[in-house]
């Protein structure tokens, strides 16, 4: 049976076909389109700042790989100097181009400084992977808590001695202390969720080279923990956002009310 309601985040999460699913939501499932409420992301954006203090000539340039409708661009908007959109596939977005961020013709667009993307919850070790060999500065992913129940994708946070030198390990875990609901196909404002996300950030190591960065590395505090708080949501919310990603007028006035945290 077909999930459905505003309750349904976590039954959506199912990848694959469901039965009455018509095309668009088919392909959605397929491609795990779970489009990123803009609060998170302007969240991942002070993070960032926070972690990696942009220089005084200006902002870090992004890359935002699994773009899709916009959401995540419209909140990096305002902590980046300029953000690159992309994504496999063209989800209505004013996009840059369409292009496989797991691709090699991918490999081409290296001079950015970031890559922060909320990625396909399946491929998340390969965007980590594929962004670590382009960004100088560092990789943020919005995702999932359960990104870290898996024996496989251990190395990926904490690279063995068997890795190359220099090889980046997981920096900063940021965990929200409130919900961040995720539909399939389209950011609901009045959604919920039982489902817990953070941001993980990896840093090149030579990006992470400066004193108080070594210092925390040799006292052996890796990776930090750096708690999003609530209240995060209704300060980074803004009233437009409903307006630019389609929800219905009553719902911007209704954003904070009713069981938006159960």
């Amino acid at each position: 049976m077909k999930p459905s309601g505003h309750s349904a985040v976590m039954a959506d999460k199912a990848r694959g076909e469901v039965e009455g699913d018509d095309a668009l939501t088919a392909l959605q499932r397929r491609l795990e389109y779970f489009p990123t409420p803009p609060w998170a992301a302007r969240a991942g954006g002070e993070l960032i700042n926070a972690i990696d203090p942009p220089p005084a000539s200006g902002k870090w340039w992004c890359w935002e790989p699994a773009a899709g409708g916009g959401h995540m661009v419209q909140g990096l908007g305002d902590y980046f100097q300029y953000v690159f959109a992309t994504d496999i596939h063209d989800h209505g977005a004013d996009l840059h181009r369409s292009l496989d961020f797991l691709s090699p013709e991918a490999d081409a667009f290296d001079q950015v400084d970031w890559i922060v993307t909320n990625p396909p919850f399946a491929k998340a070790a390969e965007f980590v992977a594929a962004g670590l060999r382009r960004a100088r500065r560092g990789v943020a992913i919005l995702a999932r808590t359960a990104l870290l129940e898996s024996g496989r994708r251990y190395p990926m946070f904490f690279p063995g001695a068997d890795q190359p030198k220099g090889t980046a390990a997981l920096y900063a875990l940021a965990p929200f202390f409130e919900r961040v609901p995720m539909t399939l196909g389209r950011w609901d404002p009045k959604a919920s969720t039982a489902t817990a996300y953070a941001w993980f950030v990896w840093m090149q190591p030579a990006a992470a080279a400066d004193m108080s960065h070594r210092t925390r590395r040799l006292l052996g505090l890796r990776p930090e923990v750096w708690p999003i708080p609530p209240g995060t949501r209704e300060r980074l919310t803004r009233p437009d956002d409903a307006r630019l990603f389609g929800a219905k007028p009553d719902l911007a006035g209704d954003l904070f009310k009713g069981g938006l945290d159960g």
